[in-house]
């Protein structure tokens, strides 16, 4: 039983990370979303100049699940 004594870290999902730190508000969280998605596309589009046949073959197996996904 030699465990059960550690402190919990955030066990309160509720409670910020950083203690004395606000929640973001919904614009920022917003704001912080599109920047990531910006730049998850642009990695995507590096990867695809940089290894073609893998983004292909990438790209043919995503269409392959669209077509099997069951609505």
């Amino acid at each position: 039983m030699a465990g059960h004594d550690k402190p919990r870290r955030n066990a309160d999902p509720a409670d910020p990370v950083e203690p004395g730190t606000e929640p973001e508000s919904a614009d920022e969280r917003r704001r912080r979303r599109a920047q990531f998605l910006r730049e998850l596309n642009e990695a995507r589009e590096l990867r695809e100049r940089v290894q073609p046949r893998r983004a292909r073959a990438a790209r043919m197996r995503q269409q392959m699940r669209m077509r099997t996904f069951r609505w």
